[in-house]
């Protein structure tokens, strides 16, 4: 597939690589995390998320959106292998309460080739590493966004956690995008998926991370957070495209029962 690489890269404000290195994929990574935002909006705005690749990048590069895992990483992905990565789609199974495990290919993260070995790369996860993470690495890996390790675990998965909780269950197994569509599916219909019960906008800043849920703007700098209640339709507007580069129309609203995070 080809993509309008530098499209992208002005979209993240990212620049093109002279090659496909580690030094360059991280800056790609944590430019993609402040610019790009984790968001579920499309569930409760009766969008359908198209599990293509062309699908994907437009919705990211020419309607200015983000996405949940399936998009963000199989869109980030088809960057990387344009810019002359090796890059290969992994699913995973999240840690929910009390350590049970999701459903498969509740997530999906990216296996990208690299000098010194492969590297977990995931700008789907919200609030996860800012940077790759070594896969072959058991130690402590430390990085802006906490304290990580991935532990090898039963049949050859591993285990990624962090700050000492175990965050997702990983299948080292190469994967292609179309086997996502059944946990796309789920987590965009089932009521049992946490991304309709509940609404979020978020990504990095370079000092924190502001969310928007609801009508709830979160703003997180240094550990201190400030929520700051929104009086109605247009400050909520107003907010997605102030702080997230999202227009709407019209507000995304959860249905009733649901709850905000």
């Amino acid at each position: 597939m080809d993509i309008d690489v530098d499209a992208y890269l002005n979209r993240i404000g990212g620049s093109r690589p002279a090659r496909p290195d580690i030094e360059s994929l991280r800056e790609l990574h944590v430019a993609h995390l402040r610019t790009v935002p984790f968001e579920n909006l499309s569930i409760h705005l009766g969008e359908d998320i198209v599990l293509e690749r062309e699908a994907l990048v437009a919705k990211i590069v020419d309607a200015r959106r983000g996405g949940f895992c399936y998009e963000l990483n199989g869109a980030f992905g088809a960057l990387l292998s344009a810019l002359g990565y090796e890059v290969t789609l992994l699913q995973a199974r999240v840690y929910g309460d009390e350590g049970r495990l999701g459903i498969p290919y509740d997530h999906m993260a990216l296996r990208v080739e690299a000098q010194g070995g492969p590297l977990l790369v995931d700008v789907g996860f919200g609030a996860h590493s800012h940077y790759p993470l070594e896969l072959e690495n058991r130690g402590e890996q430390h990085d802006p966004g906490g304290v990580f390790r991935i532990e090898d675990a039963e049949r050859g998965d591993l285990r990624v956690l962090k700050d000492g909780e175990p965050e997702y269950l990983l299948d080292q197994r190469p994967r292609d995008l179309e086997e996502f569509r059944a946990g796309a599916w789920y987590h965009r219909t089932s009521p049992e998926s946490t991304f309709t019960r509940s609404l979020v906008c978020s990504r990095l800043t370079g000092d924190g991370r502001i969310t928007l849920s609801g009508s709830e703007l979160k703003t997180t700098v240094g550990g201190e957070r400030t929520t700051v209640e929104l009086g109605g339709r247009a400050e909520i507007l107003a907010a997605y495209a102030e702080h997230f580069g999202i227009v709407l129309d019209r507000v995304p609203v959860l249905k009733e029962g649901s709850v905000t995070e």
